[in-house]
């Protein structure tokens, strides 16, 4: 890239100082003012027809020269850009193995729809710890893209184009054991979440995962990643918090109004992937419809009247758990239940219901603190 480069360059440079008309207007403006010129006219004073042709052979000789060196110094800048970017590229080409080196050489593609707060846990723990992924959007009508999978839910994560990992929390800790234990492969470790299906209270079938907030270390792993006594226990508390209860919190509240839940709507469409007639259905539609589901949300599970209060009161507490002498519930870096909350909180931001909360609770320092680290890649240097 950058031999092209001055090539192009060395023949800009050639077809213009061959220029009869830039060879006049060059030789007059870069040699203005110097001795060369100076005696030039002298000789147009004084001279005769051939004194003239002399001089001005010499100013045009001059003239080439200058403009030679201009262009050898242009093209010298050009061939520096040039080099410089060859080299960023590689750079960026280096870091990104470097960071698929970290993965384990893991090629991960995520099936999600981005305003999901499950697929938003999953984005918040790969984005921090700097993994490298790609992005698959499910069109939540018709869910094509995940056709093949028996699983029908997102957040999905394929590992290599062979290993599917369902469920947020069991994508979490599988990742998170395998980045600190590498001498098992993500396969093996899957092995130690299973699946557990049952029929809940209103006779759906529903999938769990045992173990999902467990991280499968040897003792001495364990105590490495957590040193000081209640902290695993702490994480796998609020880490279960924040599924079975924050995430329940969303809904409530982005659709507590029908400006609410329009708006919540117009920011789902705009972000996912619908077509146009699907896009205007949802906008409308699911608006109305999300509005009268949100208010059976808020009967089942028993919120007040006013939905907010449910959601700052879990978010203070939530503050109050970290505490004012932890920078993060991990300490100075995030944790797993750091990044849940996170993660949940998140898909609400430029919503309404994210500005109440933002304005009415504590929470304000922590989540910008959080906000830095996911998009700065700081746990790309630790398990």
């Amino acid at each position: 890239m950058a031999a092209s480069c001055a090539r192009a360059l060395g023949k800009v440079g050639r077809s213009f100082v061959d220029s009869p008309a830039v060879l006049r207007s060059g030789s007059g403006s870069f040699l203005g003012g110097t001795a060369a010129t100076r005696s030039s006219g002298r000789c147009y004073g004084s001279g005769g027809p051939g004194v003239r042709a002399a001089a001005l052979s010499v100013r045009a000789a001059a003239g080439r020269r200058a403009l030679s060196c201009a262009f050898l110094l242009g093209g010298g800048l050009g061939l520096y850009q040039a080099v410089r970017g060859s080299l960023k590229q590689q750079h960026l080409a280096q870091e990104q193995n470097q960071n698929q080196v970290s993965a384990g050489g893991l090629k991960l593609i995520l099936y999600q729809y981005k305003t999901c707060p499950f697929c938003s846990k999953v984005r918040a723990f790969l984005d921090y710890y700097g993994l490298p992924y790609d992005i698959v959007e499910v069109n939540p009508v018709m869910r094509q893209e995940i056709k093949w999978s028996a699983y029908r839910k997102v957040p999905i994560l394929m590992v290599d184009g062979g290993v599917q990992l369902n469920d947020s929390s069991v994508i979490i800790s599988a990742l998170k054991t395998f980045l600190i234990n590498k001498e098992r492969s993500v396969s093996d470790i899957l092995h130690c979440y299973p699946e557990m299906k049952s029929v809940n209270e209103r006779g759906k079938e529903v999938t769990e995962y045992t173990n999902k907030y467990w991280l499968m270390l040897s003792e001495a792993q364990t105590a490495c990643v957590y040193p000081e006594k209640g902290m695993q226990k702490e994480e796998m508390k609020w880490r279960q918090w924040a599924d079975d209860w924050l995430v329940h919190l969303i809904s409530p509240n982005v659709y507590r109004t029908t400006g609410e839940a329009l708006a919540s709507f117009d920011y789902i469409v705009r972000e996912g992937k619908f077509g146009t007639l699907e896009g205007f259905f949802a906008k409308y539609v699911g608006a109305a419809a999300m509005f009268v589901i949100s208010k059976r949300l808020k009967s089942r599970h028993n919120l007040q009247d006013d939905v907010r209060e449910d959601l700052y009161k879990a978010v203070n507490d939530w503050v109050a758990a970290v505490g004012k002498k932890r920078k993060f519930m991990g300490g100075d870096q995030p944790n797993l239940a750091d990044l849940a909350v996170f993660g949940v909180l998140r898909v609400m931001d430029g919503l309404q219901a994210f500005d109440d909360m933002m304005a009415n609770t504590k929470v304000k320092s922590w989540y910008r603190r959080m906000e830095r680290a996911t998009l700065n890649h700081e746990g790309r240097s630790q398990p």
